[in-house]
């Protein structure tokens, strides 16, 4: 029962979409275990951009069945624009798109009420698009799923409690227009119709497939260190990215799990507020940006820039399991004359090697730095490993040890065929 999960190993951002779109060429499944519309992901085939936000990026591979597992709250959407876009390019996606009964649904009144929370509470660096408050009602247990769709008087009743609530809270402390039931249930009726075809038993789909030995890739959203409970709590995502998340947002068994890839940059970019030790607000972190383009593929907001930081990544590896790792965009580096690399943190004048998952610990800790020769020579036509210049492998190499994780790919670009496979 072969299962790989593939996790970002940063704070998200590190390039899964292609690396994900990379391997789908060797397995059956894609299945996609966490988060919502938040997330971009982006594929370059040939010359051309793709940004995906909820379907996997295994959804280009004509062979390969994406599913959007339990896990996933969707937005519908952002769900129906990603349909249309896959079917203006002639992409097949009948029979290919599987999308969980009980995954739920975030409803207009989450989007208004994530916006009004960030422009009046301590900032956390939200996406606006309602991800936050949907879990929230689902861990409340008021939550409306996609199987409610399916019986009208269910989810109308669902419905206009919710709002009713939502309602006080936006008008009594927001100030905001009221939200139309009628309006709403009407939006969710069409999308309904047109989702149905789609919409399946997702746990019991994978666990059958599982037993035909099909092999199975898994995916997260986010990064490990934006992880509701082993992230940078409170500047985190609302959901489980790890490794662990990815048995409960698909229902498929730990004993599937058959290995676990971390995809990291060749530096450190974060999106959002919280802590960032290697953060570089300077020539450094414009050039990085710059260089990197390094722009949100869901909001366009410029990222916070930085050195590759190797404790955060040792983190990473500890909880989830991680036994290789994938590096991304190491060709943004092929210019600059000296690089440097976080080894381990000095707070109160001591070493810390360990990550502090702690915010205000890991805002006051100062990274310490191992310096590299750079390479100044272009690596974007490199396809193997030997043909990185010397500089650039002893990089690569001191990053494996230092995360303590075998260097399987290296990315020397954003096309399909800008990558090495090392092992």
């Amino acid at each position: 029962m072969p299962v790989q999960i593939v996790v970002g190993a940063q704070w998200g951002d590190e390039g899964k979409g292609k690396i994900v779109d990379h391997l789908s060429e060797n397995v059956d499944i894609v299945a996609r275990y966490q988060g919502g519309a938040n997330a971009g992901h982006t594929v370059v085939i040939g010359e051309t951009e793709h940004i995906l936000h909820l379907i996997p990026s295994g959804i280009f591979h004509p062979h390969v069945t994406c599913v959007i597992g339990n896990g996933v709250v969707v937005d519908p959407i952002a769900l129906l624009d990603e349909i249309n876009q896959l079917k203006q390019l002639n992409i097949n996606i009948s029979g290919r798109l599987l999308i969980s009964h009980n995954a739920h649904l975030i409803m207009p009144y989450h989007k208004l009420l994530d916006t009004m929370r960030e422009q009046t509470s301590e900032k956390i660096g939200t996406t606006g698009r309602g991800i936050g408050p949907a879990y929230i009602d689902k861990f409340m247990r008021v939550g409306i799923r996609i199987v409610d769709l399916l019986d009208r008087d269910v989810f109308v009743s669902k419905l206009k409690r919710n709002i009713e609530e939502k309602n006080q809270i936006l008008k009594r402390i927001y100030g905001t227009t009221e939200l139309d039931v009628d309006k709403i249930v009407c939006e969710y009726e069409e999308f309904d119709k047109k989702i149905d075809e789609y919409v399946t038993d997702t746990a019991l789909y994978l666990n059958n497939e599982l037993k035909e030995n099909k092999r199975i890739l898994a995916e997260g959203a986010q990064g490990a260190l934006l992880d509701v409970d082993h992230g940078t709590y409170p500047y985190v995502t609302s959901s489980n990215p790890t490794s662990g998340g990815a048995c409960t947002g698909l229902g498929i068994p730990p004993t599937s799990i058959v290995s676990i890839l971390g995809i990291i940059k060749a530096y450190s970019t974060r999106v959002g507020n919280g802590p960032f030790p290697t953060e570089q607000q300077n020539k450094i972190g414009d050039r990085l940006r710059e260089i990197g383009t390094e722009y949100g593929a869901t909001t366009g907001r410029p990222r916070r820039c930085g050195w590759f930081d190797a404790v955060s990544v040792r983190y990473s590896a500890m909880v989830n399991g991680i036994d290789e790792i994938a590096i991304t965009k190491l060709d943004v580096l092929d210019s600059f004359e000296t690089i440097q690399v976080c080894t381990d943190y000095m707070l109160d004048g001591k070493s810390v090697k360990s990550f502090p998952s702690d915010v205000r610990r890991l805002d006051a800790v100062v990274p310490r730095y191992e310096t590299f020769e750079g390479w100044k020579t272009s690596t974007a036509e490199a396809r193997t490993y030997d043909a990185l210049p010397t500089n650039a492998r002893a990089y690569v190499d001191a990053i494996g040890k230092l995360t303590e994780a075998n260097v399987r790919m290296v990315s020397v670009g954003a096309r399909r065929d800008q990558t090495i496979v090392v092992h």
